[in-house]
């Protein structure tokens, strides 16, 4: 893992928004996993404005949302699917097949994570997974202690999710389960960002970055990961022995 320290939240979304545009150059065909929540919100609005302006060209990249609440989809506020529809997939203006989104209420969840696996596996795989890191160092909605071989999941939420999950809705909203792409997903992408911002992280994002590797702590996988950047701002990490 490669760490890249920002003074600040913008200056991070700044370094994230300069690699993606490099890493993901060339003619050939992109598929990028999309992470809601605060973390990535600053690069998208990056990323947006130099689309709007035709500094930049995407129309060879796919998108893909990270994870979704089960019980609820894009037409619900606070949904994932409503975050990336606000920040990706109307400012980019693209269109039904170029991105998947989980239904969580579909009838079939696991048929959802089927097609997920389908429409990545017809992209050749994830070329760049943008990732945020939850309170409890989970990633998208694989718990801590999620399995490792699984390349989708529908698993039950973790009291610290289902808490901080809250800051999303207007009312108390019911959440118990998730449907994610899976940890196998994740770590097999050909590159992946965590963005990490805040002091209210930087106690989660030490054990990621200095304790046991393990998927006790999901985040800490990433160490492991031959091409994965971290980028974070020095609030977040005010605990790191760096």
């Amino acid at each position: 893992m490669k760490i890249s320290v920002s003074h600040n939240y913008e200056e991070l979304s700044s370094r994230a928004t300069a690699d993606m545009l490099e890493s993901l150059g060339g003619s050939d065909r992109k598929l990028v996993c999309v992470a809601s929540g605060d973390s990535p919100k600053g690069m998208y609005r990056k990323l947006t404005e130099l689309v709007a302006s035709g500094e930049l060209d995407i129309s060879n990249w796919d998108f893909i949302g990270l994870d979704e609440w089960v019980g609820l989809n894009e037409k619900d506020e606070g949904s994932c699917g409503e975050f990336l529809n606000e920040f990706i997939v109307q400012p980019l203006n693209l269109p039904a097949e170029r991105y998947s989104l989980f239904d969580g209420k579909a009838a079939d969840i696991y048929a959802e994570c089927r097609y997920a696996e389908l429409f990545v596996d017809q992209h050749g795989g994830l070329d760049l997974a943008i990732l945020g890191l939850g309170m409890n160092g989970h990633l998208g909605l694989n718990e801590p202690g999620a399995p490792l071989n699984v390349r989708t999941l529908v698993g039950q939420l973790a009291p610290k999710t289902i808490e901080t999950g809250q800051k999303y809705f207007k009312k108390p909203t019911p959440l118990t389960e998730g449907v994610t792409l899976g940890l196998a997903m994740l770590l097999s992408a050909k590159k992946v960002y965590l963005l990490v911002s805040g002091e209210k992280k930087a106690s989660i994002l030490k054990q990621v970055v200095e304790g046991e590797i393990s998927n006790a702590v999901p985040g800490s996988l990433l160490r492991n990961h031959p091409n994965c950047i971290l980028f974070a701002d020095k609030p977040a990490c005010s605990l790191l022995s760096l």
